[in-house]
């Protein structure tokens, strides 16, 4: 498949607004969206935005921490679970249930071990921590191809860094949306991100 450049981190999105949002993103050329378990009514949120842009983006959860969790996320209908960190039973059902796995993990020795469990992709977490530097280092190590998102404290400033250091994307949370936001200010942030993609 081909990985997107970004992911959309709607933390704090509630279902009366996700559809609108949604849209805006997809509109302005976003293909991955993600409602994070705690926002309010996760799952409700999930299911609206599935049935509204799930024909144009993956559509899945972030803050996946359990293996029920996993069985809800299908269950709505999405197709990401993002988690800030390796859990090899939620990677093995997410696996089951046909979703794809996408763990946090710091070290090369978790996403070592996260491949080896099922997982399709990496979520290098906090990207304040594991930066550029640390993204070229996994890369000449790891599997040619290996997925592997940057995610915490991304924004426009230094997004392109991690690109150029070798990551397939980010995941971008308040810099693309905070709740509150109007899908006009949304898709304005989400074209300015994409425009700072390296490609």
């Amino acid at each position: 498949m081909i990985w997107p450049p970004i992911i959309a981190i709607l933390r704090g999105v509630t279902p009366s607004e996700v559809a609108d949002i949604g849209h805006a993103l997809v509109n302005a050329g976003i293909r991955a969206l993600e409602v994070p378990l705690n926002s309010p009514s996760p799952f409700d949120s999930i299911a609206r935005l599935v049935d509204a842009v799930g024909g144009d983006a993956l559509v899945g959860a972030g803050t996946v921490l359990s293996v029920d969790d996993v069985d809800r996320i299908a269950d709505a209908g999405g197709r990401l679970v993002l988690s800030p960190n390796f859990n090899a039973d939620v990677v093995q059902r997410t696996c089951e249930r046909g979703l794809l796995s996408i763990p946090g993990v710091g070290t090369p020795t978790e996403g070592f071990t996260a491949l080896a469990a099922g997982a399709d992709a990496l979520k290098l977490f906090p990207a304040e921590l594991l930066g550029p530097a640390v993204v070229k280092a996994w890369r000449a190590v790891f599997p040619a191809g290996t997925p592997m998102y940057s995610v915490g404290g991304i924004a426009t400033d230094n997004m392109a860094a991690y690109g150029v250091a070798g990551a397939t994307g980010v995941g971008i949370g308040s810099a693309l949306y905070t709740p509150g936001l109007s899908a006009e200010q949304v898709t304005r942030h989400a074209r300015a991100l994409l425009e700072r993609w390296p490609v």
